[in-house]
Parts: C-alpha cells; sequence; structure tokens
C-alpha cells in the first residue's frame, strides 16, 4: 500500500496518508487502501485506537482532479460512491476510537474526512478548506451532516458557499476540532491520545460511539431506551468487572476492550 502506511503500535494502528507530492490527494488504488487499512483495523484485536495522519505539507487535499476529469478514469459519481462515501461509514461505524492529527492543509473531502473522525487534533498552522465550491461541485464525504451539526447552519453555509480558509485555533474556537496543538508537538500529542484511549475500557467506547452515532436520529426517548439496552451489554464486559474490582482493591486497572 505505497500511498498508505499501517502499522501498529502499542495498541493503536497508526494510519499515514502518503502521497506528499500531490498534497495526500486521493486516487482510486488509494481510496481503496485506505479502506483496507480500516478493516484491518477493526477487525485486528491488538488494535485497540486507530490514529490517522499525513506525511509533508498537507493532511489531504481531497480527491486528485487529474484523476477526475480524465475520461479514461472511474466518473465522479463512481468516485463518491466508491471511494470517499466507504470511507465515512467505516470512520463512523467502528466502534473503536479514531484520533484524526491533521498536520497540513485539509480540503475538501480530506477536510470532511478529518472532521468524520472522533476526535480531531490539528497543527496550529493548519487551515481546514471547503474547497468544492472553488470548481463549482458540492461538498461530500459526509461533509453536509457533519460540519451543521458542529458548528450550526449559518457557519456551514457561509463556509460551504465562500471556499474560506478557517485556520486551526478558529476551528477549535467554533466547535469544529477537539483541540489545536503547536506544529512540532503535532504527532507527539496526537499518538499520546491514540495510546491513552487504547489502554482504556474501548468496549465502552465503542458502544459510547454507537449511541453518538443513534443520537442524530433518535427521539429521545428511543435514545434513553438505547442507553439502557447498551448498559446492559457494557456491564457484562470484561472491562467494567476489571474496572470495578481495581476500584475496590485500589489499584489501576488494566482493562482489555473486551
Amino acid at each position: 500500500m505505497s500511498n498508505i502506511d499501517f502499522k501498529i503500535e502499542s495498541g493503536v494502528g497508526v494510519i499515514t496518508l502518503n502521497r506528499p507530492d500531490k498534497f495526500n490527494s486521493f486516487v482510486r488504488q488509494m481510496a481503496f487502501d485506505l479502506q483496507k487499512a480500516l478493516d484491518d483495523c477493526e477487525l485486528n484485536k491488538e488494535v485497540r485506537a486507530i490514529y490517522i495522519t499525513g506525511v509533508g505539507k498537507a493532511f489531504c487535499a481531497g480527491q486528485d482532479l487529474a484523476e477526475a476529469i480524465d475520461p479514461s478514469q472511474t466518473e465522479l459519481t463512481k468516485i463518491v460512491e466508491e471511494h470517499y462515501n466507504p470511507i465515512i461509514e467505516r470512520l463512523r461505524n467502528i466502534e473503536k476510537p479514531i484520533v484524526c492529527g491533521v498536520n497540513g492543509v485539509a480540503a475538501g473531502a480530506g477536510a470532511n474526512i478529518a472532521l468524520a473522525c472522533d476526535i480531531t487534533v490539528a497543527g496550529k498552522s493548519v487551515a481546514f478548506i471547503q474547497a468544492f465550491s472553488k470548481i463549482g461541485l458540492i461538498p461530500d464525504s459526509g461533509g453536509t451532516f457533519y460540519l451543521p451539526r458542529l458548528i450550526g447552519m449559518q457557519k456551514s453555509a457561509a463556509l460551504m458557499f465562500l471556499g474560506d480558509k478557517v485556520m486551526a485555533e478558529e476551528a477549535e474556537k467554533m466547535g469544529m476540532i477537539y483541540k489545536v496543538v503547536e506544529d512540532e508537538a503535532l504527532q507527539e500529542e496526537g499518538m499520546k491520545l491514540a495510546r491513552k484511549l487504547a489502554q482504556m475500557p474501548t468496549k465502552g467506547i465503542g458502544l459510547t460511539k454507537r449511541l453518538l452515532n443513534e443520537s442524530y436520529n433518535n427521539t429521545l426517548t428511543q435514545q434513553l431506551a438505547l442507553e439502557n439496552e447498551l448498559q446492559n451489554i457494557a456491564g457484562k464486559s470484561y472491562d467494567y468487572n476489571e474496572g470495578v474490582n481495581a476500584f475496590l482493591e485500589k489499584r489501576a486497572p488494566i482493562f482489555k476492550g473486551e
């Protein structure tokens, strides 16, 4: 997977976008490779958390437009359907915590992939750009779903219509991302967060992620019922038993994500 690097470190599946000469913009094989890396993370019990970042000056510039306009390549509707929609579905449905470390500009689909992760940390110099309007397209990769829920309809509409840059500190203030750190500290801080999550009761965290996803669609009554259902599952987990015993025995718990 030459455009996607993957390794497992301290219980974290580390996925790195590695096409720096093209600002980590996606081509077809790269999209499929990212899907496979996410599938591997989901299936591998050794992976308790996932960390996604990029190499070079950009996190991801979105779609490689040279491929998009090449008549011999996949048409635009297939690119969205086969490349990006499956990536976003995986990011939201894998019941393991996913941290995104945004190392440089995140534009178009690249911005929306970052926002679809559970916790997004960005370097101070990072800019997020809903760049689609610049070339006459509409936001995809879940952008029209998640961005209004993160920052509200007015700001989302303005950013999507105008294609303005949002610097990392402003993105944090408006609730678009979790945290801003100094550029040189990004990878250390991002991996520190991912490693911490990997040692936590990730069975319960995965169930919490499911609840957060369902909260977009449920009424309060439905959400309360689902909380009751999933709390029962969490209460039968190894991690719950370990957590309670460690508390009573005044020791640090050792969770397994089971």
